[in-house]
């Protein structure tokens, strides 16, 4: 770390947002890894892993446009309150359920595809409203590794806690403990002095302002190209999550404090990527990290996929958190950094959608894969796809170095060969 580290801490908003969502993310990283453990645990499916992944994102990718055109059309920042509290009901509805103890599977899962709903609505807010919350718009880098460092220092610290409530108190403590966190980030949403909002004119309508956006990203290379890569890494690498309780209670023969444990070091790996992406100076080519990230992604991911030592598995699992959260990081800070700002919100629901909506997909491949293949050589494909992937990363910075290249030669040619005749 040095002095660039923390730059963003400078602004009073940002401050209060950091505070009050690494507080909330912890219990909602709690509730995710009891969601999945109670799943696993009553069925026994890795099937059935898959469906509660898709049930909780898929609906943020059928919605995510609609999201996007709302976060640009009205007030962000009342959009996520509204979206907080909404996901803070969400958590108590699950906490009752587990209270009662009269339920079945599909009543959990019934509730995590609710939260991928406001989901939807809540990621475009949430990272459009980042760049009001920053004074200094240089800092918008270092504003968003460090929101990556919070997501990953929380799901470092949630599934660990989780491992332990769950053996301790059981399962409404898990889920009761997330439920209260939103008191945290709602809190310090109230606190905040953001500039008044104007309101904004809708010459058109919503179909017209969602086509808007397609076109906008179609006709910008370099957006267009980190939501392909990010899509396939999310369809094909990144649902390599759901299998973890499966290493967890047969592979390592563990409890559900093993599985907090591989989750945590995965979110360690990953808070260390955030932390090291919010260290960078300015002006470092980020697209050529974007490349090697997804290469250290796919590499570690391979290893940790048929690692019989348990404690050399938790090595590279942390290497995998690392390579997947610059991967994902730098993919967001090159949207946010070059995106037009009357596009923002319909731009980010575009990556949430690659984000998003195509984990849901991807887990029920995965599931439905591992149950033929296994799960040590699902997960060992998903480290190949990622490799290959880093592969044609490095290859289109290369070709579009030479283009420029190319370019600047025609527009000023050298001075002898304009001379030589």
């Amino acid at each position: 770390m040095n002095i660039n580290t923390f730059n963003a801490f400078k602004s009073r908003n940002y401050r209060l947002y950091f505070t009050g969502q690494s507080i909330s993310l912890v219990g909602t990283w709690m509730q995710k890894t009891e969601v999945s453990w109670v799943i696993y645990s009553q069925t026994h499916s890795k099937f059935l892993l898959g469906v509660t992944l898709f049930a909780s994102l898929f609906p943020s990718f059928l919605f995510s446009f609609l999201g996007g055109v709302v976060s640009d059309r009205y007030n962000r920042y009342k959009l996520l309150l509204l979206t907080q509290a909404a996901s803070m009901v969400q958590a108590i509805l699950l906490t009752a359920l587990v209270f009662f103890g009269r339920y079945v599977v599909w009543e959990i899962i019934g509730l995590s595809a609710l939260l991928g709903i406001i989901n939807a609505f809540d990621v475009p807010a949430r990272q459009s409203l980042v760049y009001e919350m920053v004074d200094d718009k240089a800092d918008l880098p270092n504003a968003l590794a460090l929101n990556s460092s919070m997501v990953n220092l929380s799901r470092l610290v949630g599934p660990g806690i989780a491992g332990l409530v769950l053996e301790k108190f059981g399962d409404v403590m898990c889920f009761g403990a997330n439920a209260a966190s939103f008191i945290a980030v709602i809190g310090s949403l109230l606190l905040m002095r953001l500039p008044k909002s104007k309101p904004k004119a809708h010459t058109h309508n919503i179909y017209f302002e969602l086509k808007e956006g397609f076109s906008y990203i179609k006709n910008t290379p370099s957006i267009k190209f980190v939501l392909v890569m990010l899509a396939l890494i999310s369809l094909m690498v990144l649902p390599f999550n759901t299998l973890i309780p499966v290493y967890a209670k047969d592979i390592f023969k563990g409890t559900a404090s093993t599985f907090g444990v591989i989750d945590s070091l995965i979110g360690l790996g990953a808070f260390s990527g955030a932390i090291f992406l919010a260290s960078i100076k300015a002006g470092r080519n980020l697209k050529k990290i974007l490349a090697l990230s997804t290469l250290i992604f796919g590499g570690g991911l391979a290893v940790f996929s048929h690692m019989p030592n348990y404690y050399i598995a938790l090595l590279f699992a942390a290497v995998t958190g690392f390579g997947m959260m610059a991967q994902i990081t730098i993919s967001n800070t090159l949207i946010q950094t070059t995106v037009d700002p009357a596009m923002r919100g319909r731009v980010i629901s575009f990556y949430a959608m690659a984000f998003f909506g195509m984990q849901p997909l991807g887990g029920l491949l995965v599931g439905a894969i591992s149950q033929k293949i296994g799960v040590p050589d699902t997960v060992l494909g998903e480290g190949l796809v990622a490799l290959l992937l880093g592969l044609l990363q490095l290859s289109y910075l290369r070709k579009t170095r030479l283009k420029k290249t190319t370019e600047a030669t025609l527009q000023h040619p050298p001075v002898n060969s304009l001379t030589s005749n």
